[in-house]
C-alpha cells in the first residue's frame, strides 16, 4: 500500500483476533506499530508472532480510563514524535437478550465499545490536526447497521461508532484527516467463538449466522485486515466519513 512505511499506527485490541491481523499487515508495510491492549499477557504472545519486531511498540492501555489513555498518547507522541493512523479495534461483549441484561452489563458494554474509542479519538485527533492530517478506521460491526439478535447494546454502540464516524469526517476532511469505518460480519474471533460457548441461546446464534453467508465460511482477521490498511494509505486519500461492510456478503446495502 502506497504512503505507509515508516508512518506511526495506533492499534487498540491489537493483542488477538482483528487486532492481531491488523498489526501484522501494518508490519508488513514497514510501518511503526504501536499495539495497545490491556491483556499484558497477550501482548506478550503476540509479540513472539509478529514480523518486523524492531518496529513494534507495544503498550498496555486500559482504553475506557480517559486519564490513562490520555497519559499513553502524550508518551507515544513524544517518544515517537506523530501518530499518523489510529485503528480504533478493542471491543467485547457476550450474547445477552436484552430483557435478561442488566444496567451494570450495559455500563461495561458502552464503556469498551463507544467510550474507548472515543477517548482515543479526543486525545490522538487534536495532534493530528496540529500535524496537518492523519487516518482513522473504527471498527465497528455489522450489528450496529442491521441489529443482532443477543447485541441490543454492543448494536447499540457500534451504530453510534457508525454515526460518530461520518460527523468526525465532515469536521475534519477539510484538514486532511480521512475517518472511515469497517464492519466486520461474523469473523472467527474469540468474541464469536465465545457465543458457542454462552449457552443454548449463543450456539444457535452462531450456527445460525455460519449458515446465513453467502460465501459459506466465517470472516477471518486477515479479510479485515486488508481493508483497514488500505483506508490508511494513500491510496485511499478521496475516501471518508464511509462505512464498509466485510461480511460475505451477509449484509448488503447501496
Amino acid at each position: 500500500m502506497k504512503g505507509l512505511k515508516g508512518k506511526v499506527v495506533v492499534i487498540t485490541g491489537a493483542a488477538q483476533g482483528i487486532g492481531l491481523a491488523i498489526a501484522r499487515r501494518f508490519l508488513e508495510e514497514e510501518t511503526i506499530v504501536v499495539a495497545a491492549d490491556v491483556n499484558a499477557k497477550a501482548l506478550d504472545t503476540c509479540e513472539e508472532t509478529l514480523p518486523n519486531k524492531s518496529l513494534l511498540r507495544p503498550l498496555i492501555l486500559d482504553i475506557t480510563d480517559y486519564g490513562e489513555v490520555s497519559d499513553a498518547v502524550d508518551r507515544v507522541n513524544t517518544d515517537l514524535g506523530r501518530i499518523d493512523i489510529l485503528v480504533n479495534n478493542a471491543g467485547w461483549d457476550i450474547p445477552v437478550q436484552f430483557v435478561e441484561s442488566t444496567p451494570d452489563f450495559w455500563q461495561k458494554i458502552i464503556a469498551i465499545n463507544l467510550y474507548g474509542p472515543l477517548n482515543m479519538q479526543h486525545r490522538i485527533v487534536p495532534l493530528m490536526l496540529a500535524a496537518g492530517g492523519g487516518r482513522i478506521i473504527n471498527i465497528a460491526s455489522d450489528a450496529g447497521r442491521v441489529g443482532s439478535s443477543g447485541e441490543s447494546i454492543y448494536s447499540a454502540c457500534k451504530g453510534g461508532m457508525i454515526a460518530f464516524t461520518k460527523t468526525l469526517a465532515r469536521e475534519t476532511a477539510r484538514e486532511n484527516i480521512r475517518v472511515n469505518c469497517v464492519c466486520p460480519g461474523p469473523t472467527e474471533t474469540a468474541l464469536l467463538e465465545g457465543f458457542a460457548g454462552t449457552g443454548e441461546f449463543g450456539q444457535k446464534v452462531y450456527e445460525g449466522l455460519k449458515r446465513a453467508i453467502p460465501v459459506r465460511r466465517l470472516g477471518l482477521p486477515e479479510d479485515v485486515a486488508g481493508v483497514v490498511t488500505f483506508l490508511a494509505s494513500e491510496e485511499a486519500e478521496f475516501i471518508t466519513g464511509q462505512t464498509i461492510s466485510v461480511s460475505g456478503g451477509l449484509t448488503m446495502h447501496g
